[in-house]
């Protein structure tokens, strides 16, 4: 019997011994996460699930930008976690054929389709040429301008006034959204939701965007059996993405099937085209693009979806982090004041029209764009994106990845990293953006990645710039914003950088002299 308990206290000794390899001696900092057996590392990134995206920029700093996560045994989660701009370049640009989205990138945004996010090859290009085609348009681009110019006068000024007026509580974040949302619906199938507006209606097409965004997220941190079961089942995040589906693809459809009755009764004519995007691809020359059929309802609809995904989140993100930061930092805010007061012709202060507007003034305005790229330099509206080479490769950082593997970019560390942005990298710092003789400071893409880089750099980049800019004078000019204390700002999980809980201010009118 002693020899027994010998024996038993020995095992037990030695798988404390192990036990607490496992815990220690295999992590290489004590904040990253512990590497556990069968389990992998997602017990540790589940308990700071409510605060990733910081816990990730914390890993990534101390492991030297680039940091190893393995999944649960067979469940196909392991990825490597890069914010290391010479990876970063490698991938996106000088080795951009052996990383394509690939199929598992389309599996978790399924909801997408065939559009241009999850497309690779050739229907890419095509996808790319085409869009490209239609966005540097003249016809478009006036279009773009004359719809933001639009409901800025018509629908944020009003509900501005009404809140200041009532001396009522806005979420910011609500209402950049919406604002979004509508210039983006217009432009996408050229219907007006008037989504923004005093009453501040509910729209089901918005609400089932959050929740399919909602759920990709998740995707990421399950095993794809699981989360595929609970779409069978209806269960937790896949019930919402299902809802949001069917309100997606029935919005779309409608839209379409609306788009085609106008078309074939001639109310689209020659002397007033229509320059909205599916009009647009409807009257598409499949002569020049042969993997496009403007006859497939579906193609329509992927389509659609794809430019409201691109076009609402990532400016109304954009706009909330930046008035977000702009509150917290007055100096910041006077400095804009006056680059604009010294800079812009009269009249901004009032209404402002299409036939008017001249968008190249906005260049002038140095300052302001400076913090616009500080902001979404720190909160990017996408906070990561993933790839998978086709062929093992080597990085510049010395990693080896096999085919078919995940490489995570969290593009939000990336902005926050001090051994790339140096040690002010937390500070929020319009002049660095600046330089000394007072001109724009250019940022490679592999360091600034917000609009992407490489082939797939974002069309819509100087569209979503000129969107920004014409707002912030707007409301800079004409308001003053307080953020309502005691909130709690933090990221929400999801694939575009929400706030969690968004953002109470209340305003007050400026009388202009």
């Amino acid at each position: 019997m002693a020899l027994i308990s010998l024996f038993e206290i020995s095992i037990a000794f030695f798988c404390f011994l192990l036990f607490r390899y496992f815990l220690i001696n295999k992590k290489p900092h004590r904040l990253c996460p512990t590497n556990w057996p069968f389990l992998g590392m997602i017990p540790g990134l589940l308990v700071e699930i409510h605060r990733v995206y910081d816990f990730v920029t914390e890993v990534l700093e101390v492991t030297n930008l680039t940091y190893p996560c393995v999944g649960p045994c067979f469940a196909g989660l392991d990825m490597l976690i890069t914010v290391d701009p010479a990876n970063i370049h490698h991938i996106m640009s000088s080795n951009f054929a052996n990383y394509p989205k690939g199929p598992e990138f389309k599996k978790l945004f399924d909801v997408l389709g065939d559009g241009i996010f999850n497309a690779d090859s050739e229907l890419w290009k095509d996808l790319r040429k085409s869009a490209q085609s239609m966005m540097m348009n003249p016809e478009f681009q006036k279009f773009s301008l004359a719809t933001s110019l639009n409901k800025l006068e018509k629908g944020l000024v009003p509900l501005l006034d009404h809140v200041a007026k009532e001396k009522l509580v806005l979420d910011l974040q609500d209402m950049f959204q919406r604002f979004t949302f509508d210039t983006t619906f217009v432009l996408a199938t050229g219907y007006d939701p008037g989504c923004l507006s005093v009453e501040m209606p509910e729209v089901e097409f918005a609400r089932a965007l959050d929740d399919a965004e909602e759920a990709i997220f998740y995707r990421h941190i399950k095993p794809e059996i699981l989360w595929r079961m609970q779409g069978l089942v209806g269960l937790g995040d896949e019930k919402k993405m299902t809802k949001a589906r069917t309100t997606l693809d029935r919005v779309c459809s409608e839209c379409i099937s609306s788009r085609r009755g106008e078309v074939s009764r001639g109310i689209n004519n020659v002397d007033s085209p229509s320059k909205d995007l599916l009009t647009s691809y409807m009257n598409l020359d499949t002569t020049k693009y042969k993997l496009l059929d403007p006859s497939d309802d579906r193609f329509l609809r992927d389509t659609i979806l794809t430019f409201m995904l691109a076009g609402r989140d990532t400016t109304g993100s954009g706009l909330t982090w930046f008035f977000w930061l702009l509150c917290k930092t007055p100096e910041v805010m006077a400095k804009i004041r006056q680059d604009i007061n010294t800079n812009l012709t009269d009249g901004w202060g009032s209404g402002v029209d299409s036939d008017s507007f001249n968008p190249q003034e906005l260049k002038k305005l140095v300052y302001l764009h400076g913090a616009i790229c500080e902001a979404l330099r720190l909160y990017p509206p996408v906070p990561f994106q993933h790839k998978s080479p086709t062929k093992p490769d080597v990085l510049p950082s010395g990693h080896k990845v096999d085919a078919n593997s995940k490489i995570l970019l969290c593009l939000y560390s990336l902005g926050r990293m001090k051994s790339v942005w140096g040690e002010d990298a937390l500070e929020f710092k319009p002049e660095r953006w600046i330089s000394e003789s007072g001109r724009s400071v250019h940022e490679p893409s592999y360091k600034f990645l917000s609009f992407n880089a490489g082939p797939r750099t974002c069309l819509g980049k100087e569209v979503a710039l000129m969107q920004m800019k014409t707002v912030a004078v707007k409301i800079i000019q004409n308001y003053e914003l307080k953020i309502v204390e005691g909130q709690k700002i933090e990221p929400a999980p999801s694939v575009i950088l929400h706030m969690k809980h968004g953002v109470k201010v209340t305003v007050t009118k400026k009388c202009l002299v």
